[in-house]
């Protein structure tokens, strides 16, 4: 396709908002770049930033195993009500909030604003710039030293350098240091900083190269005159006790000089891509440490491209231009780059916060924690096909490095083995401590299994099984065994309390009996766990086996709660009955076709409540798995228009630009994944939901979960072609617009497949009914 999509985005003026400032980071550091010639600022975040608060008592699950049974008594009796007080009395807390560390600051002459400006950021490359005539800043993140590294250049350069702690926010009571060394060749800066009533601090080192000219000092930073070239290394550490300033500086200047982080001469990876950067013999510091780091950004990010054959006039745009042109092809693919990128860029030591890996403010929205009802599992739900393991690896790292917390919560709370996952987290705690009696998301006993689902498609997908995941499943299985002893008269296990995040029922509260959502995880978790241990198989199955069915109301909809006399309450911005349907493969057009259909009422008189970006494109996820392209183009639309998107690409939570947020920008890559291509580890889906506003393009490097490459291309004319690079061999169901067929896949060798991307009408009043379709041409 001419031309190809635009892998970056620029602007034609600095940020004046830290919402809008261009994004780099590497999973533990992150940047917000302003780009002002004349007063810049790059603001530091770490994923390792979260507030104290002083009350480690209080972060602790409630003990209320003892009082278990007799709740369960009154909620199967009927006493709609009796969860409101299944509680230990304590109000609302939120976990510890994340913060920014500081802002690097640069002020200097603004120079000849009448010379044309330009900032970008290149998504390929993790590198942001900014030029004005002479004057260039260069700032990126580096994944292979972990080092937030700037180069700021110009003819008889004058700046003031300093780390200005003063951001929106800050708590008073911070106890801040300053300190400047001159070096040969530049300066070291340090801030520390100490939390009001804590030991805990974080410290920032700043080490500055200087080329030509003079640096002094110039408190609380340093003063350089008639430089050609200015360079800085920053990290972040968080720490008990005070930092060894001095052994840090000693580490950057290593980098300075060339040397990697370990010690070790800089040299390119042998695996890194030509023509990365103007790093021969004589190369700069900045050039070796880009090089070093593009060995690991650049392979991760190169892997899938979408191309959605936009205009290019328009692919030539600002992001802010692009912006007010939400129906724009171009937009959609600078969107899913961006995307890719950002999540790329926050996941690491952690996965991506509710802000990704930054903020500008103290104050950051719901703690800028990990929801990990909705929120978190939509934002990295496109890593395994979008073939991004390092995203998996980091919400691993999450689960793993919470185990012991999630035991606790089962042994307090229900007196079980096994385990219980939190509705929140800082990062550092997984015990439950965040509740209330509207949101009594301590009843919630499904989190285990959501969170560990994206670890299982990871393993599905590269044919492994982790270890760690195999030992969780079966810890989420006995806490099933002991929780599930609840029973009707026909042998069928009641899950009780069972919580719907977060709504409840019109006619009763919201800790009540068998949610959907609670069904499809309970037994979801059995049965995966039962496949990976083989010793247990037979009596976990049969524990599945009595969990009850789902339920259809009144309305023809999938019930929320399986529990007949529960009502169901519409307009709520979650969806987690339809967890069966994503990211489950429980409820499907193919083989249950009459709960595809519930699941598609229950879909269509779902309201959006306040807005929230995540619940729109939930709704949009939902729907290309029940293969409604209208509706998945719909939910895309609400986004779009709804001006969810800052220059910076990075997303807000409600329209208009209200609350920085990442969960839009980080979804969206998966429903355009979605729409395109489905897996399972036996079926192959094609086009499963294409809009019509999507009539050509190609999608490149995807991953199926049974092992398998896929690059697919699909032209106006109705006409697609997918080519499949199994790792595998084996035997898939292949399903396309054209028919349906099985198909065998032989390991090492390419299958390419022809078929028509718009056999059926788009418009269907039941798209997920299955209809005579002609059988695929798959040579």
């Amino acid at each position: 396709m001419t031309g190809g999509p635009v892998h970056g985005t620029w602007e034609p003026e600095p940020a004046r908002r830290w919402e809008d400032g261009f994004l780099s980071g590497n999973g533990h550091h992150g940047a917000l770049v302003f780009g002002d010639p004349g007063a810049d600022r790059v603001v530091v975040t770490h994923h390792t930033l979260v507030r104290p608060d002083g009350d480690d008592a209080h972060r602790r699950p409630p003990r209320l195993a003892a009082a278990l049974p007799a709740l369960q008594d009154r909620l199967l009796a009927g006493e709609t009500a009796a969860a409101e007080e299944f509680t230990d009395g304590r109000p609302l807390r939120w976990v510890r909030p994340f913060h920014p560390a500081f802002q690097i600051r640069l002020t200097g002459p603004s120079g000849d604003t009448g010379h044309p400006y330009r900032r970008s950021v290149d998504f390929t490359t993790g590198e942001t710039t900014a030029a004005r005539s002479t004057w260039s800043s260069r700032v990126f993140v580096s994944r292979a030293d972990d080092v937030i590294v700037q180069r700021v250049a110009a003819p008889h350069l004058t700046l003031d350098i300093s780390l200005d702690p003063r951001l929106p926010g800050a708590p008073a009571g911070l106890g801040v240091g300053h300190r400047a060394v001159l070096t040969p060749g530049g300066a070291l800066l340090s801030l520390r900083a100490r939390y009001p009533g804590s030991d805990l601090a974080y410290t920032g080192v700043t080490l500055v190269a200087v080329t030509g000219g003079a640096t002094r000092l110039v408190p609380p930073g340093v003063l350089v005159e008639g430089a050609t070239e200015v360079l800085l290394l920053t990290r972040v550490r968080r720490h008990t006790g005070e930092l060894d300033v001095a052994a840090e500086g000693r580490a950057l200047r290593g980098l300075a000089d060339g040397n990697s982080h370990d010690g070790r001469p800089g040299r390119p990876p042998d695996d890194a891509p030509a023509g990365d950067a103007d790093d021969g013999p004589d190369g700069t510091p900045y050039d070796t440490l880009l090089r070093r780091h593009l060995a690991l950004h650049r392979t991760a990010y190169d892997r899938v491209t979408l191309d959605l054959a936009a205009d290019p006039a328009e692919r030539a745009l600002p992001g802010s231009a692009l912006l007010a042109r939400p129906r724009s092809a171009a937009l959609l693919e600078r969107l899913f780059a961006a995307g890719r990128y950002h999540l790329l860029s926050s996941g690491g030591l952690l996965p991506p916060r509710l802000t990704g890996l930054w903020t500008g403010d103290w104050n950051t929205a719901w703690s800028g924690a990990f929801t990990t009802n909705a929120n978190l599992n939509l934002q990295t739900s496109s890593a395994a096909a979008a073939a991004l393991p390092e995203v998996t690896e980091a919400h691993a790292a999450l689960v793993h490095r919470q185990l012991p917390h999630w035991r606790d919560n089962a042994r307090a709370i229900f007196g079980t083995r096994g385990v219980v996952a939190p509705s929140h987290t800082d990062g550092e705690s997984g015990h439950t401590y965040h509740f209330s009696r509207e949101y009594p998301l301590h009843l919630w006993t499904a989190g285990a299994d959501w969170l560990l689902k994206p670890l299982v498609d990871h393993d599905e997908t590269y044919g492994t099984r982790d270890p760690r995941t195999t030992a969780a499943l079966a810890e989420v299985a006995l806490f099933y065994e002991d929780f599930l002893t609840r029973t009707d008269g026909d042998g069928q296990v009641a899950v009780v309390p069972s919580y719907s995040p977060e709504n409840r029922p019109a006619n009763a509260s919201w800790g009540t009996v068998d949610a959907a959502m609670d069904l499809s995880a309970a037994r979801h978790a059995l049965l995966t766990a039962a496949d990976r241990h083989p010793e247990h198989a037979g009596r976990w199955r049969a524990l599945a086996g009595r969990i009850p069915p789902h339920r259809i109301n009144a309305d023809g909809a999938l019930a929320e709660w399986a529990r007949p006399g529960l009502t169901d309450t519409y307009d709520h911005r979650h969806l987690s009955h339809l967890y069966g349907v994503w990211p489950l493969d429980e409820i499907t057009p193919y083989d249950t076709p009459g709960l595809a259909e519930a699941a598609h009422r229950a879909l269509e008189l779902r309201g959006a409540e306040n807005d929230s970006a995540h619940g729109h494109l939930h709704h949009a996820l939902v729907a290309a798995r029940l293969r409604d392209g209208d509706r998945v183009a719909h939910a895309l639309g609400r986004v779009l228009d709804g001006d969810y998107f800052h220059a910076s690409l990075m997303s807000a939570h409600y329209p208009h630009r209200d609350v920085y947020n990442a969960d839009a920008a980080h979804t969206l890559p998966a429903v355009l994944l979605e729409m395109l291509v489905q897996s399972t580890p036996g079926r192959l889906v094609l086009l499963p939901a294409l809009p019509a506003t999507c009539p050509a393009g190609e999608l490149k490097g995807v991953r199926t979960r049974f092992g398998a490459g896929l690059d697919l291309t699909w032209t106006a004319d109705g006409d697609a072609t997918a080519v499949l690079r199994p790792d595998r061999t084996h035997r898939i169901d292949l399903r396309t617009p054209s028919g349906a067929e099985p198909l065998d896949l032989v390991a090492g060798e390419d299958r390419v497949i022809s078929v028509k991307a718009r056999q059926r009408q788009r418009t269907s009043p039941h798209p997920w009914k299955e209809t005579p379709w002609h059988h695929a041409s798959a040579p």
